[in-house]
């Protein structure tokens, strides 16, 4: 399996295909693409059988990228249209896995106190919750309301607990239908930091992303389905400098500067050599933008009002 060094199944599926030389589509994965848009696509990846699993080592199932283009400086029309389509794409897993009233457990995964890991348990401090009222004040509910709860379980360097091991006990004291997970994630691409939402009908696997990986969180280990919804909020210094390269050599490109050498370069995927060279000095760092915390807000808003219009 090649070393893809990102969550992302549309990402994986591209290095898969670039590095196998592979012009239609992987034997074992079906795709389509969607501009909802200028500034919003949504491309969907379902892998259907073992042979796509293995090509880029995710399992089966359902994943949906949705893109936003400027969301540094989107506006609150523009922050209502993301979680829209988000929402909407939201149900359509939703309803493929539970009733109309099928509880819901919305789970914020991360580190508040560290930026690029915070989105999950910022999502959660915006999430319509309604079980404590459903139980105890039901006269101020409009009948068929969906029962939700939402927890920020922290993470195992503060807790000293597995998140899946909590998780497991919440389940089995308040026996929700489904779980909905949020969690940062990682990407090959500087293009896609905090500006891309994963959705996936698979579960996670918290930190694989980044090389820290956790117990998975999913129908395996939890017994009820686990959607997750994962944005890139980091990229590796191997994965900056392999996009500088391409950038420059584009650049150099553009300016009739070009030769077959460079053509070359710009064709082939020069990350692994790059990370060979940055790892001996301890210099291969997981980096995010400057912008991360008004990225992150951004996020925040799009993300907690999907999961809201579609509960």
């Amino acid at each position: 399996m090649y070393n893809f060094r990102t969550d992302l199944a549309s990402e994986r599926r591209d290095i898969y295909k670039k590095a196998s030389n592979k012009q239609g589509e992987i034997d074992g994965i079906e795709s389509e693409k969607e501009e909802i848009d200028e500034n919003i696509k949504v491309e969907k990846v379902k892998i259907i059988n073992e042979n796509g699993e293995k090509a880029i080592g995710k399992p089966q199932g359902n994943y949906i990228t949705i893109d936003v283009k400027n969301l540094k400086i989107a506006q609150e029309d523009e922050i209502n249209k993301a979680s829209e389509v988000l929402s909407n794409e939201l149900k359509k897993i939703l309803d493929a896995h539970i009733d109309k009233q099928g509880e819901v457990l919305v789970v914020g995964l991360g580190n508040i106190y560290v930026t690029p890991d915070s989105l999950g348990p910022k999502v959660i401090n915006e999430i319509d919750v309604t079980r404590h009222i459903i139980n105890y004040l039901p006269q101020y509910v409009e009948e068929g309301t969906r029962t939700v709860s939402a927890i920020a379980p922290g993470v195992l360097g503060t807790t000293g607990i597995e998140t899946v091991e909590i998780l497991k006990g919440i389940v089995d004291n308040i026996h929700p239908k489904l779980v909905i997970v949020i969690d940062a994630l990682a990407s090959r691409s500087i293009e896609r930091i905090s500006s891309t939402v994963q959705l996936s009908d698979t579960g996670i696997v918290p930190g694989a992303g980044v090389g820290n990986t956790r117990s998975e969180i999913s129908i395996k280990t939890l017994g009820i389905p686990v959607v997750a919804i994962g944005i890139p909020t980091v990229v590796e210094t191997a994965v900056l400098v392999n996009d500088s390269l391409d950038l420059f050599i584009e650049k150099l490109q553009d300016e009739a500067k070009s030769n077959d050498y460079l053509n070359r370069l710009r064709e082939e995927d020069n990350y692994e050599e790059i990370k060979e060279a940055l790892i001996p000095k301890d210099y291969n760092l997981i980096v995010t933008p400057k912008e991360i915390d008004s990225l992150i807000e951004n996020m925040k808003e799009i993300v907690s009002r999907g999961i809201n219009g579609s509960l």
